[in-house]
């Protein structure tokens, strides 16, 4: 019997990038602005300190850490999601950064380059977690740290990804991205390598006026949403929405109307041996 085909990393790489790359991810990306606070405070960051961003997006944790000045390099495959972060640094004239293209699969830095490593519902993405892994610990120095936000299978965007795969299913082989927002999935990327990892459950509120409003918004920006639908017919695009809307709505939080929906994320912190 003939073992199951590897999955085609590259192919499944392309396709996400070009995911990614549609709409404007920044539009949301800002509003997650806290969670990369949080996580520079989790990570205990000194000034001074080098510290890369993997899979930045538009620079949520590139911005926090440069605010407590550190000297970062803030990296993306998405070269329109850098420019939203060099926009926004130079907004607030932040100027220790150095923003460059990469792959969290495989970064272009030496071994033992980073006092801090972070990622901010970045890296969960990439298909291939094991190799993600060994590039965070690679460019991490003895003894540094690495930090990660990640939402959890059980939060609503690990509901909506869900979702979503019952339209579009996800490549053959591939884990489901919340996986690193589990305890042990975490400690099977990580514990051989580590001193200590320190783990805990936070939540992340989207406010939006209504779960249509929200909707509208995830459709037009969100590169996986507005790719799934792109994908569908006019009827299954019918079906996604009252699905998303319906999710939306079992998860909001506010009794007045509005939309309030906590998201559960993992916030770890890995020290390296």
């Amino acid at each position: 019997m003939n073992a199951a085909a590897a999955p085609d990393f590259a192919a499944i790489k392309t396709r996400q990038k070009a995911a990614w790359a549609s709409g404007d991810y920044a539009v949301i990306g800002t509003t997650l602005q806290i969670v990369g606070e949080t996580l520079c405070e989790a990570a205990d960051l000194r000034a001074g300190e080098r510290v890369l961003d993997v899979a930045a997006g538009n620079g949520n944790a590139t911005l926090a850490a440069a605010r407590r000045w550190c000297e970062v390099t803030s990296t993306d495959y998405v070269p329109a999601l850098l420019e939203r972060g060099r926009e926004r640094a130079a907004a607030e004239r932040l100027h220790a950064i150095d923003f460059q293209e990469a792959d969290a699969e495989a970064l272009p830095f030496d071994d033992g380059s980073f006092d801090a490593v972070l990622s901010v519902f970045g890296c969960m993405f990439a298909p291939n977690a094991p190799r993600v892994a060994a590039e965070l610990l690679r460019v991490c120095r003895p003894g540094g740290r690495i930090a990660l936000a990640n939402w959890t299978p059980d939060s609503f965007i690990g509901q909506v990804f869900g979702t979503i795969g019952k339209y579009v299913p996800p490549p053959a082989g591939v884990a489901s991205p919340a996986l690193w927002g589990s305890r042990g999935r975490i400690a099977e990327l990580f514990e051989t390598s580590a001193r200590s990892i320190a783990m805990e459950k936070r939540h992340f509120n989207f406010r939006y006026r209504s779960s249509e409003h929200m909707l509208e918004v995830f459709r037009g920006y969100y590169g996986p949403v507005l790719k799934a639908f792109a994908a569908l017919d006019e009827a299954r695009q019918q079906a996604l929405a009252a699905d998303l809307t319906g999710l939306m709505q079992q998860f909001n939080a506010a009794g007045d109307g509005a939309l309030v929906i906590p998201s559960a994320y993992l916030e770890i912190v890995i020290t390296r041996q």
